[in-house]
């Protein structure tokens, strides 16, 4: 018998989950953070991040989409009826880093497709056309939507299991590359790597738990979607471990291929090239390429190729949260779901593109606080909206999926973790473990990221010395005004209503005629 729109195999959960988490944001973000935070000791500290905390809200969230079957919301509501706010939230979530991804995302077409001629310098020139900027933005979109309309099955699995292969062996073919230049590779690795504990610091401590948490897709509801879809046959814990390899094997390689080549370029030129944010991508990297001449374009191309497979599998998990609500909520047929959560987020990313424009050529204008618009939205959702959901998420397995007969059972590891096994979720001897963190080390760890995050936003640090910043309140004025105002539409509107479920979405598929004789 044939599955109906859900993932065929673990494979297929295992890559699209994975492809979901291994983002941009791995592919520049992650290095610069471990070279100006101790190398290799934030390494160390990011790894153990991710077994301690990141993989734990991945089972989490796996967790809670599978057993309800459910969009975002209702999961959450099938745990408690008020907790589904958590759910609309994620959703919010999903639009808000859909907004600006789609920029950036634009951005990665734009210079693949341009890699046979030349990057170089075309950074300000590009982002400064609007219409240019715009089409771009339009295709990578385009093809997010073409893909969610297809469906889980057919259309995200089948995207991944192409797409993800191909994503690691063109970055195994880059670093081997790039390991092969004939200088600066050792400077690049040192600079990269080696392991400076003073440099590290309880700041660097803090981003590596941050980066960890944040690189996994947690809190923006896609694990719970991608959850919701996978079957029996889907073995949470070990999907876990495979998703935090993928997404960590593919942050370290990333850096493998980068320091190298930016290093090179020093000990050619004596020039040293920028190596964070989005100039180390898209002004950075091209000036090395460059500088190999006719291979540079083929490294180019494969490199900015690669980078866009990472942007499209993550922007489809981000669309399919906010379509996967639309389809079981209003009874929506893909296509129409599909296009009714990707053309709001397609204008707004208009602005945000060309508030970017200003930004990368000095204009001034369409700022915020202080910031340009995709900085904004960057700043509320990672620092304010992620680790919220992450927090109630860790606090409704932990706390609230079960009501014991007995209060003292409310605080057992060993109550907990054998309702999880009798619920379905057998994680065999880590059951116990992962009770115990869930309970009490995640939600304590996910708080002290959420009160730093928005103490780094009110007092900045500048000179070494924090100080309290206006544009920083404004900022969190803004995030707490969104999340009061979700809060009151969910109980208002929402709370007593029928949100749908995987059932309601599967009921619109076509049904397959059966021919008698």
């Amino acid at each position: 018998m044939e599955k109906r729109n859900g993932f065929n195999s673990g494979l297929g959960f295992i890559l699209a989950a994975a492809g979901s988490s291994v983002g941009l944001g791995n592919l520049w973000s992650f290095p610069y953070k471990t070279s100006q935070n101790g190398g290799a000791s934030f390494v160390i500290v990011y790894i153990i991040s991710v077994i301690v905390l990141g993989s734990i809200m991945i089972i989490t969230e796996t967790y809670i989409g599978k057993r309800a079957q459910a969009n975002a919301v209702s999961s959450y509501k099938k745990i408690r009826k008020g907790l589904g706010w958590v759910g609309l939230l994620s959703i919010v979530v999903s639009l808000f880093i859909a907004f600006y991804y789609i920029v950036l995302g634009g951005y990665t077409i734009k210079y693949t497709v341009n890699s046979f001629s030349d990057n170089t310098n075309i950074l300000e020139s590009f982002s400064s056309n609007v219409w240019e900027v715009i089409l771009y933005s339009a295709i990578f979109v385009g093809i997010a939507v073409i893909i969610i309309s297809f469906g889980v099955k057919k259309g995200i699995e089948k995207a991944s299991m192409i797409l993800m292969p191909a994503l690691i062996f063109i970055l195994i073919g880059i670093v081997i590359y790039c390991l092969c230049l004939p200088s600066g590779v050792k400077e690049g690795l040192a600079y990269y790597l080696k392991p400076d504990f003073k440099s590290l610091g309880f700041k660097g401590i803090l981003a590596a738990m941050s980066q960890a948490f944040f690189s996994l897709s947690v809190g923006a509801g896609v694990l719970v979607a991608y959850g919701s879809y996978a079957g029996k046959d889907v073995n949470v814990g070990k999907s876990v471990l495979w998703i935090a390899f993928f997404d960590t094997f593919v942050a370290l390689l990333a850096g493998l291929a980068i320091f190298p080549a930016i290093y090179y370029y020093k000990a050619e030129t004596g020039i040293e090239l920028q190596n964070n944010g989005i100039v180390l991508l898209f002004s950075s990297m091209p000036i090395v390429f460059n500088k190999l001449g006719v291979v540079g374009k083929i490294v180019s191309f494969l490199f900015f190729g690669m980078v866009s497979i990472a942007a499209i599998t993550s922007i489809i998990s981000i669309m399919e949260v906010v379509a996967q609500y639309f389809i079981q909520r209003f009874k929506l047929k893909r296509v129409i779901a599909g296009l009714l959560s990707s053309v709001p987020a397609f204008l707004v990313s208009i602005i945000i593109g060309i508030s970017l424009g200003y930004e990368l050529t000095g204009k001034p204008g369409l700022r915020i606080a202080g910031r340009n618009l995709l900085e904004l939205f960057d700043s509320i959702t990672t620092s304010v909206f992620i680790p919220i959901c992450c927090f109630f998420a860790s606090l409704a397995c932990g706390w609230f999926m079960f009501k014991p007969d007995n209060k003292k059972d409310l605080f057992s590891i060993t109550y907990l973790s054998d309702n999880i096994k009798k619920d379905g979720m057998d994680l065999g001897w880590f059951s116990n473990v992962y009770a115990f963190l869930i309970k009490y080390v995640a939600p304590i760890c996910i708080l002290l990221i959420e009160i730093f995050g928005i103490v780094d936003i009110l007092f900045p640090l500048s000179d070494g010395v924090r100080r309290f910043s206006l544009d920083g309140l404004i900022i969190e004025a803004i995030a707490f005004s969104i999340l009061v105002l979700i809060l009151v539409v969910y109980f208002i509107f929402l709370k007593n209503k029928d949100l749908g479920d995987n059932e309601d979405e599967f009921a619109l598929e076509p049904k397959k005629e059966t021919v008698t004789n």
